[in-house]
Parts: structure tokens; C-alpha cells; sequence
């Protein structure tokens, strides 16, 4: 049977959706689960924590967040197919999880992803830095960043939540049309796993968005280079897009989409494409300004399709020269 997704922000609709409150009566009367493919303190995290909130408030029911970072998303993906096909089991991911690992770790599943994951919405688009260690790394553009790579050919470390994950695809993407070789180090913690390693200098660059690098950025450790946005954001006006520094569609955002088992989700799509999947966002997150939010069910689909077709040429330039943690 096939399995729903339903986006958080939907669920905010639920309370006041005529097709949702037909679809289950008094839903939702117990708390609800959302599981994250992510440690706390990542960006799927933080949002996914304030979006609890607005369900706490507008549904009058509780969410409990469980963190089940590791095997690609996998572990988090499963635990919500498994569930009962009910709405109290959600799964917050992004591209990483919910695009790439389908595609590049498809026989790791033991469930069938095709038929048991729909996606219903995006949740939000994070602006994006390409953020760069402050301490003995001279460049502060890209063009000063790229003739230093140059002369250091396979010297660099650039972080990654894990091999096949969008920030991963994009560095290496970033690199071959820069001409430039670098080490990837995978830490499945994410960007909280590896911010200290950047502030010391042991690691040089990572994709890393406005949310998590925002405070290192205040301190002066971390140094944004470019923003993966189409324009300059108000918050950070020195600092300038990817186009603008020469290698435009070397970098993409992309948002977190929710996945759940819940035969009765039709309601909540419908809401949510009526009402729009951006209709609540916590007041106070100053970082969520700025975020995306649309109804674009089938943007995952053409996303896997897209990267099946880059997957060869990452993987291959990957080989054998990267080192994962498990910090």
C-alpha cells in the first residue's frame, strides 16, 4: 500500500482544512513523531523544532523530534515506512536523504522507496554559504580561492554530511569546473559535527547554511566566500552569489521535505496546495526569513533523475580519497 507523505507545515493547515478534517476526524488527538535523518543541532533540526511549535500551537498536540542520523538517511526513511500509515509518524529530510541516497543507495533499502515514500511539499529552502575556516587560510574570494586551490592540488579539505550527499555533489561539481582537486572528509554529523574542526583550521571549506554558520560567522572564525542564492541576501550584502563570482548552477538549495505513512494524507496535500505549504512560519526565526517555501511534489523525482545522471563522474572523482568520521 502505498504511503503518503505529509509535510509538517501541512499538518499546521489540518486545523483549519475542510478536506483534512474530513479525512480523519479530530486529528490529530495524540502527539505526533517526527523523525530526523539528522543530530540536533543541524539545520533539519532547528527547523523542523520551531515548526513543533506552530504545531503545538495551532493543533493543540504535541511532536516529539527523534534524531536517527546515519546509513545515508536510511535509518530514519524505514522507521517511518515501517510505521503505521496513521499521520503520527513523520519524516522531516532534504535532498541528501530523499533524493540522493535513493538513487545511490537503492539495494541498501529494505523497503521499496518508489512505491512507500511520496512526496507531498518542500518544506523551506535554507540560503546556503560556501563557508571557509578564517584561521591560516589567506583567500577571501573566489578567484583568490581558486588560484590557491590550484597551487595545493589535492592539499584542501572540504566536510560533507556523508559521500553521495548534496553538499558533496555540489563541492565536487564546484571542483571539476574550477579545475581544482580537493579531500573530501565525511562526517555524518553534519555541520555540527565539523564547525570545531573548521574553526581550528583542520578542515578548510564546507557548504554550510546561514542558520548553522551564522554564529562562527559573528566570531570571525568562519568566512563566507559566495551564497548559493540568486541574490545577495540583506543580512549578508558583501557577500556575493555563486553567478556573480563566475560559476553560476555550480550549487543548488534545496528545502526539507517531510515523508509520512498516512493513508488518510490526501486531506493534508490538498490543504497544502490550496493554502500553500508556506502559510506558517515561526514568528522570531530570524534565519527562516528568507526561506522558500512551495508545493512541489514531484521536485525530489526530477532531482533523483538529475543526479542518477551525475552520479558516475562524482563518485569516480570521490575514489579512494576521502576519509569519513563518525564524530
Amino acid at each position: 500500500m502505498k504511503r503518503l507523505a505529509f509535510i509538517v507545515l501541512s499538518a499546521v493547515v489540518l486545523a483549519v482544512g475542510a478536506s483534512a478534517a474530513q479525512a480523519q476526524d479530530k486529528y490529530p488527538s495524540k502527539p505526533i513523531k517526527i523523525v530526523l535523518p539528522y543530530g540536533a543541532g543541524s539545520a533539519t533540526d532547528i527547523i523542523t523544532r520551531i515548526m513543533c511549535e506552530q504545531l503545538r500551537q495551532t493543533l493543540g498536540q504535541s511532536c516529539v523530534v527523534e534524531n536517527k542520523p546515519g546509513a545515508f538517511g536510511i535509518i530514519a526513511i524505514e522507521e517511518m515506512a515501517r510505521s503505521r500509515p496513521d499521520g503520527y509518524t513523520l519524516q522531516v529530510g532534504n535532498v541528501s536523504t530523499n533524493a540522493i541516497t535513493p538513487v545511490l543507495f537503492k539495494s541498501k533499502f529494505t523497503i521499496d522507496y518508489e512505491k512507500d515514500v511520496v512526496a507531498v511539499a518542500r518544506l523551506a529552502d535554507l540560503p546556503t554559504f560556501l563557508m571557509t575556516t578564517a584561521r591560516n587560510f589567506p583567500p577571501r574570494t573566489m578567484a583568490e580561492f581558486v588560484a590557491y586551490a590550484k597551487v595545493r592540488a589535492g592539499q584542501l579539505k572540504y566536510a560533507t554530511p556523508g559521500a553521495g550527499s548534496f553538499p558533496h555533489y555540489d563541492m565536487e561539481i564546484l571542483a571539476q569546473r574550477a579545475g581544482i582537486s580537493m579531500q573530501a572528509i565525511h562526517i555524518k554529523a553534519g555541520p555540527p559535527g565539523y564547525i570545531n574542526d573548521m574553526t581550528l583550521g583542520d578542515i578548510q571549506l564546507a557548504y554550510m547554511n546561514v542558520a548553522t554558520s551564522a554564529p562562527q560567522i559573528k566570531a570571525g572564525t568562519l568566512r563566507p566566500l559566495v551564497t548559493t542564492t540568486a541574490a545577495r541576501l540583506p543580512d549578508y550584502p558583501d557577500v556575493p552569489t555563486m553567478a556573480e563570482a563566475g560559476f553560476p548552477g555550480s550549487a543548488r538549495r534545496y528545502g526539507g521535505p517531510v515523508r509520512a505513512g498516512r493513508d488518510a494524507a490526501g486531506g493534508a496535500r490538498h490543504a497544502a496546495k490550496g493554502r500553500g505549504a508556506g502559510a506558517s512560519v515561526a514568528p522570531g526565526a530570524r534565519y527562516l526569513r528568507q526561506a522558500e517555501h512551495s508545493f512541489e511534489p514531484d521536485r525530489l523525482a526530477r532531482r533523483r533523475q538529475d543526479l542518477a545522471a551525475r552520479r558516475d563522474c562524482v563518485l569516480a572523482k570521490d575514489h579512494q580519497r576521502h576519509q569519513d568520521r563518525s564524530d
